[in-house]
C-alpha cells in the first residue's frame, strides 16, 4: 500500500479491466485482501478501505455461506450480489445504516465484500459536516459510518465502481500480505468462527470483534479486541 493519499482516482482502463477480473475470478476472501487499502471515492470525499469482510453464495455456489445476504438466493434486495463483479450492494441495517458492499464472483453466482472501516483520505470538511465532532480516526469506523462518511445511499445500488464515469469509484492498492490481519467476522449467528474479515494491522480506524449472542461459544481467544 503507497503511504500518501495523493492519488485518489478510479482505476482506469486495463487495470480496471484486470482488478474486475481478480474480483471475479478470486475467492471471496481473497477479493477481500485486494480490496483492503484501496481508495474509495465519491465526489470530494475519498476514503482508504482499513477493514473488510467477504460473503460467499448460495448452498449451491462454490463458496456457500449462510451468513450471507446469498443464502437464500437472487431477491428483489439482493440481486446486485449476483450480478458481475465491481458493484456496489448497499443495503440498510436497523432501519438506519447505509452499509457498502462491493461485489465479487461470477456473474449469477453471488458473493461480495462489505467495508467495515477507512481512512479519511480527501474531503476532511464534508466529513466533518457528515459527522460533527466525531475524530477522523472514528469517522468512518464502522459499515454504517463509513456509509455515512461518504453519503452513500440504497439509491447508489448497482454502480460499477470500477467505470471512471461512475458517481462511486475504487481504486485498488493493494496492502502487503503480511500486513493484513484476520479473524471472525462481527455480529454474524452463522458461520461465526470463520475467520473472512479482514483489516490492516495497526489501524486505528479498526473497529473492534463483537460477537453474536446467537453465536456458538467462541473457539479461539480475542487479544486486544481482535479474534487471533
Amino acid at each position: 500500500m503507497s503511504p500518501p493519499d495523493d492519488r485518489t482516482g478510479p482505476a482506469v482502463g486495463t487495470d480496471a479491466d484486470r482488478f474486475r477480473t481478480l474480483l471475479r475470478e478470486s475467492s471471496p476472501d481473497t477479493a477481500a485482501r485486494a480490496l483492503l487499502g484501496g481508495i474509495l471515492s465519491h465526489g470530494a470525499v475519498s476514503v482508504r478501505i482499513m477493514e473488510v469482510e467477504a460473503y460467499g453464495g448460495p448452498p449451491e455456489s462454490r463458496f456457500p455461506d449462510a451468513a450471507a445476504h446469498t443464502w437464500p438466493g437472487p431477491t428483489p434486495r439482493n440481486e446486485v450480489m449476483f450480478g458481475d463483479a465491481g458493484h456496489l450492494y448497499v443495503y440498510l441495517s436497523h432501519g438506519i445504516h447505509q452499509c457498502v458492499n462491493i461485489t465479487c464472483r461470477p456473474a449469477g453466482e453471488g458473493g461480495g465484500v462489505l467495508l467495515r472501516a477507512a481512512r479519511i483520505a480527501g474531503g476532511h470538511e464534508i466529513v466533518d459536516s457528515r459527522r460533527p465532532g466525531v475524530p477522523a480516526e472514528r469517522a468512518a469506523r464502522g459499515p454504517g459510518n463509513l456509509g455515512r462518511t461518504l453519503g452513500i445511499d440504497l439509491t447508489m445500488r448497482g454502480i460499477d465502481v470500477l467505470d471512471s464515469s461512475s458517481s462511486v469509484q475504487f481504486r485498488p492498492d493493494p496492502v502487503p500480505g503480511h500486513h493484513i490481519r484476520s479473524g471472525p467476522r462481527v455480529g454474524v449467528s452463522r458461520e461465526a468462527d470463520r475467520p473472512w474479515r479482514f483489516w490492516v494491522a495497526g489501524a486505528r480506524e479498526v473497529s473492534a470483534y463483537r460477537r453474536s449472542p446467537r453465536a456458538p461459544q467462541l473457539t479461539r481467544p480475542v487479544v486486544a479486541g481482535h479474534a487471533e
